[in-house]
């Protein structure tokens, strides 16, 4: 977000979206805290943590540290700090990064931290390069030592404006590689150009080669969503080109409106929860350059939510309904409750709405096949993998029951629902239509006791 300046971007037409050949993503080689596995970032057991929160401009309002509590009490799991390395001053030095980092953790919230002075590289004064970012990180290295489990650095927010974007990929891997080189084991935030929002698909092209230029194989990519999402299908195409091609991603900034053009935020919010991808709203307080209406409460007041606000934190598959604390904070205190009212299935399980039956079709079939990805005690992650047969087929049910008293808490990608034991999934509307052959993906997290076995699956398909 371009923070207290007017904003004048003329942006271009979206360009159809032509999706990459599908890549090889080599699993995160790094154990080390919050990591990326096979396309999703998961804590260090192995819980996938799903960011839902919002930003917070700590460089312009330092004194305002009771904001981490604040927001965590509208149920946020995650607070986007901005930072700064002298842009803007005063600046951020390992000392207050520390101090931080100890209100996140106090807070139980998982801290992405971002340094804004990259913001609109190459049409702003005194704007950083991101090599210049990656030296800032160098220079607060200890004040983050130690915090991988509860801290991403987000290298530079927007760190390219509209010109001469060209640069965005070997000025992103430079910054990487000097960062893995310095001894960082954080999972890495990458924020695309065109400020944020990649309308001329620069970060979505190059994704892989980045990506695989990380040698821990621990990065994620943030797209800003302003006025250049302001359709589902927008929405859809740019969250399916990396889903598809198993390449982890958040949406790192969106508002419910912009100068640059209206967002569909009922889209991001409900397509996030539907596919398992964190967002983080921007921003909590402190808005200027004519974006004032952009604030989520009114001179940093948790009492006084505006329209945004209300929109963000208790909306339909907003924070409160959908939020998950993260595992290294134990458990939470309440579960998220998806609001009636949500279009898309929230993380949830039995106050879900019952999913529509799949009514078999002559000559349609589907097979399931369930997968344990991970399992601690007491709890695992398991996905299911369901494939048309030699047909082409329009939605699919799969159904099965527990054999030793195991629960989901939370799932994406699919509308699920228990009654006792039995458990019935149903497809989303964007993994409905499967070719021949084809296969789609979904996944749950849930809870076990003494043993685990995997059910028997049935696959029904329409």
């Amino acid at each position: 977000m371009r923070f207290r300046l007017a904003i004048s971007v003329a942006l271009a037409a979206v360009t159809s979206l032509i999706v990459s050949l599908l890549v090889a993503v080599q699993p995160a080689q790094a154990a080390v805290g919050l990591r990326i596995s096979n396309g999703r970032l998961v804590e260090a057991n192995g819980t996938p943590f799903i960011m839902r929160g919002t930003s917070h401009a700590h460089v312009w309002y330092q004194s305002q540290t009771s904001s981490f509590a604040n927001i965590k009490s509208l149920g946020a799991n995650t607070v986007r700090v901005v930072l700064s390395g002298g842009r803007w001053s005063p600046a951020n030095g390992a000392s207050d990064v520390a101090n931080v980092v100890s209100l996140c953790k106090a807070s139980k919230l998982i801290c992405v931290l971002e340094n804004h002075d990259t913001t609109g590289y190459g049409e702003q004064q005194n704007e950083w390069t991101l090599d210049r970012a990656a030296d800032y990180w160098i220079s607060v290295q200890s004040a983050l030592q130690g915090q991988e489990n509860y801290v991403l650095v987000n290298i530079g927010n927007e760190p390219y404006g509209n010109n001469n974007i060209s640069g965005w990929t070997a000025a992103t891997t430079a910054a990487i590689t000097k960062l893995r080189n310095a001894g960082f084991d954080h999972t890495l935030v990458v924020d695309a150009p065109n400020w944020g929002q990649d309308w001329q698909f620069l970060m979505r092209d190059n994704a892989p080669a980045v990506f695989n230029s990380d040698p821990d194989r621990n990065l994620l990519f943030s797209i800003h969503m302003y006025g250049v999402f302001d359709t589902a299908a927008e929405i859809n195409a740019y969250l399916d080109s990396f889903s598809s091609r198993g390449l982890p991603l958040i949406i790192g900034e969106f508002g419910h409106n912009h100068s640059d053009g209206n967002p569909d935020e009922d889209t991001i919010m409900a397509q996030s929860v539907a596919r398992g991808i964190g967002y983080l709203g921007w921003s909590w307080s402190g808005n200027g350059g004519g974006v004032e209406y952009l604030d989520q409460v009114t001179n940093f007041n948790v009492s006084q939510l505006t329209t945004w606000g209300q929109r963000l934190f208790n909306g339909a598959n907003g924070i409160r309904a959908t939020s998950v604390q993260a595992t290294i904070y134990g458990s939470s205190t309440s579960s998220p409750t998806p609001s009636p009212s949500s279009p898309s299935p929230s993380p949830s399980n039995s106050s879900s709405p019952s999913p529509s039956p799949s009514t078999p079709q002559p000559g349609k079939s589907c097979t399931a096949t369930y997968s344990k990805i991970n399992q601690w005690p007491g709890g695992f992650q398991a996905d299911v993998k369901v494939t048309a047969g030699s047909s082409a087929i329009s939605g699919w049910r799969v159904t099965w029951t527990w054999a030793n008293g195991q629960t989901i808490s939370q799932f994406w990608s699919a509308a699920v629902t228990t009654s006792g034991s039995a458990v019935t999934a149903v497809n989303m509307p964007y993994n409905a239509n499967l070719g021949a052959g084809a296969s789609a993906t979904w996944g749950f997290l849930g809870s076990w006791n003494g043993v685990n076995t995997n059910p028997a699956l049935t696959c029904t398909a329409s």
